[in-house]
């Protein structure tokens, strides 16, 4: 028998969002305090298009902590969403943050240098994606995000 957080992050697999994040909220209001939940309900609420929705999960998920691959994760997903409601310098100080804890994660320059773009940083955001693409051959992080990475590719300037 599946538990309902699995079911949750099923319904958000098979694309129903609305279910997933009904659940995993009814969830939270009894364990308001639970990193995984709130990390699950952030991922559910971003995929659904819901980034504003999803920012405060984030937060919290991230101030309670999580498990090392999970909080990787997290940064990754509050960072870009940050980046797509227009908080920019929010996403760069999170960018920043993220890749002190995680110096081997090849994504955040990548996404970081998105934000930099957004910032009308344009020599920084150029070196560190120039930088990213001399240091990788084929790193199986950013086939993880390569879809997401392509999809913003012309749609900088969007804010959702």
């Amino acid at each position: 028998m599946k538990t309902k957080r699995l079911q949750a992050i099923e319904f958000r697999q098979n694309g129903d969002y609305a279910a997933s994040c009904q659940l995993l909220k009814e969830l939270i209001a009894q364990n308001p305090d639970n990193a995984e939940l709130l990390y699950q309900c952030a991922w559910s609420h971003d995929t659904a298009g819901l980034e504003v929705e999803a920012v405060p999960y984030y937060e919290k998920a991230i101030q309670l902590g999580l498990e090392e691959s999970d909080l990787s994760e997290a940064y990754l997903g509050l960072g870009s969403t940050y980046r797509t409601i227009g908080a920019y310098q929010k996403s760069k100080q999170l960018y920043l943050e993220a890749l002190k804890k995680f110096p081997e994660n090849k994504v955040y320059p990548i996404f970081l240098a998105m934000t930099y773009y957004n910032l009308a940083e344009y020599s920084q955001a150029m070196e560190l994606l120039l930088r990213t693409i001399s240091e990788i051959e084929t790193d199986s992080e950013i086939k993880t995000y390569q879809k997401a990475i392509a999809f913003y590719a012309d749609k900088l300037d969007q804010i959702w």
